[in-house]
């Protein structure tokens, strides 16, 4: 189905700087709206039920799997994602362009149900730098860091199966990338001729 408003589908290994780069796109485009998924982990720092994810038990989890709730989930780090296909379904069906942070499992696994979604995979400037970010976060001990490192190689290797490639460089460079994705997006004929309709009965184009 060609919904009126976009999906735009973010992936990164971890310290790549996905979260930072939506959060920072947020911001600055008012029209766009973050999905948010389900996990079975734990919450980290100042993160928040309902604003950074659904922290949901195993057995709620289990539950949702089971009712097909999920246009996608995975296994990532030992913890469960998953993403409610309704959820998405109803913002983009009313015209909204939503944005969702996921990992490239997940990633692959929207363009069944949403074939339409536009697909951004975050990359690190080095392999030095990568691993430079994830022990400046605080966050994990040594081994989930080296657990992360090696997850990190196969997920960049996946790379290729994405629509758009950003290198997380110099971080402002790569938001202003991610925010030219999103506006050329909306600069595709479809969407012009979705949003502008008026205009475009006006100057007689079908």
């Amino acid at each position: 189905m060609d919904y009126p408003g976009n999906l735009f589908v973010v992936a990164a290994p971890s310290g790549a700087g996905k979260s930072s780069l939506v959060k920072a796109l947020l911001e600055i485009d008012s029209q766009l709206q973050l999905s948010v998924s389900h996990t079975t982990r734990a919450p980290r720092g100042q993160e928040k039920h309902g604003r950074d994810y659904f922290f949901t038990s195993q057995p709620e989890f289990d539950a949702m799997v089971a009712g097909n709730a999920f246009v996608e989930w995975a296994h990532v780090h030992g913890q469960r994602y998953g993403t409610s296909k309704k959820a998405i379904e109803d913002r983009i069906a009313q015209g909204a362009d939503v944005i969702l942070e996921i990992d490239y499992q997940g990633a692959l696994q929207i363009t069944q149900a949403f074939a339409n979604a536009v697909l951004i995979f975050i990359l690190p400037p080095s392999w030095e730098e990568l691993r430079s970010r994830l022990e400046r976060r605080g966050e994990d001990p040594t081994d989930v860091i080296e657990m992360r490192l090696k997850n990190a190689s196969e997920e960049m290797a996946q790379a290729h199966k994405f629509d758009f490639v950003i290198i997380n460089e110099l971080f402002e460079r790569a938001v202003f990338d991610l925010k030219a994705i999103v506006h050329a997006q909306r600069l595709r004929y479809a969407a012009q001729r979705r949003t502008r309709a008026a205009t475009f009965e006006s100057l007689n184009i079908p």
